[in-house]
């Protein structure tokens, strides 16, 4: 799936399988498993039966986790219901909570061959061909936004309405059950975001972690073979959930994938006003209003900070799966700060 760039490793004994237990459940023959180095929410594996062909577990980590985090079962459920009505994921094989197998619920899909970019500003490729990936990234997004849910079987996936008031008030009960040092900005979006929530869009299928690195290339096209990591995914606004894939815009290269501050002419990459009215024309919105823009931006980096510091707290609870885990937990704050300029940024602009 991404193992080119990120790489395998061997299965780390805390996230050792039982594969004859496996190989019983899957009824085939394993004759190779690796562990992948990222995943960071869900340990991740590569797996060759003995026919050569490859497979990708993915499965909960064990330990004592969050209530609702590490949702392998919703995954699971969208993957295939996407599958089915033909956008890229991978294909979905067999979904196991039983947690006698293997010790916690897991899935099994195909392995796809094909790129994972982790650089957002795409180094070592040319003007066009930056553009070009960008511009598949909104296309995909845009179709996702288009899927009729009905029909992918997922009518009961989420509840639809008030997707904002529910995930402002989710991520506040995460972060404050993962909360490991006092952030002010943290605390100023929880008091401020719940009374600014802007009129919802409408209700689609929302992956709510779409991003460059969560998508497999196709090996020499700039096309997208599939959408990885559907943990968070539900049905809601779909506007906040591409507010979410905007924040690039927003976030410096260094601190957590960013592309603000950067020459984004001489890299043909689009100005984030430009992919906004692009992601407009595809799905046939009309233009958003700025204002409620700048709330669905503050509202995503206080939901990826949340996220963020779930990771923190797995670290100290000894439950990280990667070993990147660390660094990327220390960038919560600093994405709460980042979300709370940009409500001063409003704040500002009504005064």
């Amino acid at each position: 799936m991404f193992e080119q760039f990120i790489g395998t490793k061997p299965v780390e004994e805390r996230h050792r399988i039982d594969i004859p237990a496996l190989e019983k459940y899957m009824r085939i023959k394993i004759d190779a498993m690796e562990q992948f180095k990222g995943g960071q929410s869900n340990p991740t594996y590569r797996f060759t039966d003995s026919r050569g062909q490859r497979y990708v577990l993915r499965r909960k980590p064990p330990g004592k986790l969050l209530p609702s985090a590490h949702a392998v079962d919703r995954e699971f459920r969208v993957i295939a219901g996407l599958h089915k009505v033909g956008f890229p994921v991978a294909r979905p094989h067999v979904l196991c909570e039983d947690e006698s197998v293997i010790g916690t619920a897991f899935y099994v899909m195909d392995y796809v061959e094909g790129r994972v970019l982790w650089d957002q500003s795409l180094p070592g490729m040319t003007k066009a061909e930056r553009f070009a990936i960008w511009d598949e990234l909104n296309n995909v997004i845009a179709k996702l936004h288009l899927v009729d849910w009905r029909a992918a079987g997922l009518e009961t996936f989420g509840k639809p309405g008030n997707y904002i008031e529910r995930q402002i008030a989710r991520w506040t009960k995460q972060y404050r059950a993962s909360e490991t040092a006092p952030v002010p900005a943290m605390d100023n979006l929880i008091e401020w975001l719940p009374k600014n929530i802007p009129p919802e869009a409408e209700t689609t299928v929302v992956h709510g972690d779409y991003r460059l690195d969560n998508t497999i290339f196709h090996p020499t096209e700039p096309r997208i073979l599939a959408v990885l990591d559907w943990e968070l995914s539900t049905l809601g606004d779909p506007l906040a959930d591409f507010a979410y894939h905007c924040m690039s815009w927003h976030i410096p290269p260094g601190q957590f994938r960013g592309i603000a501050g950067l020459d984004l002419l001489s890299l043909g990459i689009p100005t984030e006003s430009a992919y906004v009215r692009r992601y407009c024309e595809r799905t046939g919105r009309g233009d958003i209003d700025p204002s409620h823009w700048d709330f669905y931006i503050a509202y995503n980096l206080f939901r990826i900070a949340a996220i963020l510091q779930g990771i923190l707290k797995r670290v100290v609870d000894g439950t990280a799966a990667s070993e990147h885990a660390r660094d990327a937990g220390s960038r919560a704050k600093p994405m709460a700060e980042l979300g709370w300029q940009q409500v001063e940024k409003i704040l500002r602009r009504a005064a």
